[in-house]
């Protein structure tokens, strides 16, 4: 193996000033490139502070943005909310007016109506009441014509006979009355003549007084006997024994007991 030269100090040192040189340049140089990333990154960070800065101001400002619009439309949907609030109110106040005047109309309509249904009803009662008193006066009145025109003995034609019997024998006794009667009135007018030249006494009174007596007596009499001539024509249609007043049937005694009758005893004795 073969050994190099050896150097002389002078070169080596010149060899390592220029190696040194270039250590030194280089670590400069990396120095230098450290120091400009160093400050490329610093410019870097601080770019992404600034860029997260500015980030984050505008993420501030939209959130502030944002709750403004949020609070603006709070704002107005709490307006929109009150006014809609009011309108229901509003509505509300006029929907219960509304129903208190519809109520009240309804009421008034009621009580007309029901007044409407009263009168129509108190017409139909006084139409019915009408309609009965009618029925009843029209039966009332059909009852007192067949009472009229009833015949209450007109099948006992046996108690009939003995009626118009008892009629004749007191029509006969009747007009033998009224002859009798007559007959005394003009023997007292006779009797008066002869006594007009001797009335000291007063006598010529006394008879005029017993003669009108008996010429109303003879009146009285031929009264009875147009009555009798009444009861036998009745006696003979059937409708003797019927009350002239009640027109309800006189008892078979009354009529025995007196010739003739035409009330019954209640009739009569209200007279």
């Amino acid at each position: 193996m073969t050994k190099s030269p050896s150097k002389s100090p002078s070169v080596l040192s010149a060899a390592q000033k220029a190696t040194a040189a270039k250590k030194l340049a280089a670590e400069k140089a990396r120095s230098l490139a450290q120091a400009k990333l160093s400050k490329e990154r610093e410019a870097r960070a601080k770019a992404v502070a600034k860029a997260k800065a500015v980030a984050d101001k505008a993420k501030a400002a939209a959130a502030a943005k944002a709750r403004k619009e949020r609070e603006s439309k709070a704002k107005a949907a709490a307006k929109e909310k009150e006014v809609q609030r009011k309108a229901r109110e509003r509505a509300a106040a006029e929907a219960k007016k509304q129903r208190e005047i519809d109520t009240k109309r309804k009421a008034i309509e009621a009580e007309k109506l029901r007044k409407l249904r009263e009168i129509e009803r108190r017409n139909h009662e006084e139409m019915k009441r009408q309609e009965r008193r009618e029925a009843e006066e029209r039966k009332r009145r059909e009852a007192l014509e067949r009472k009229m025109h009833s015949r209450p003995y007109a099948e006992d034609t046996d108690f009939l006979e003995e009626l118009r019997i008892l009629m004749i024998e007191a029509r006969d006794a009747t007009l033998e009355q009224i002859a009798i009667s007559e007959r005394e009135a003009d023997e007292m007018l006779v009797d008066r003549e002869r006594l007009e030249y001797d009335d000291e006494d007063g006598s010529s009174v006394a008879s005029d007084i017993k003669r009108d007596e008996l010429k109303e007596f003879a009146i009285s009499r031929r009264l009875k006997i147009d009555e009798i001539e009444v009861a036998l024509v009745r006696i003979a249609d059937g409708s003797y024994g019927r009350c002239d007043e009640c027109y309800e049937p006189i008892t078979k005694a009354r009529l025995l007991a007196q010739v003739p009758v035409f009330t019954c005893v209640s009739c009569r004795a209200s007279v």
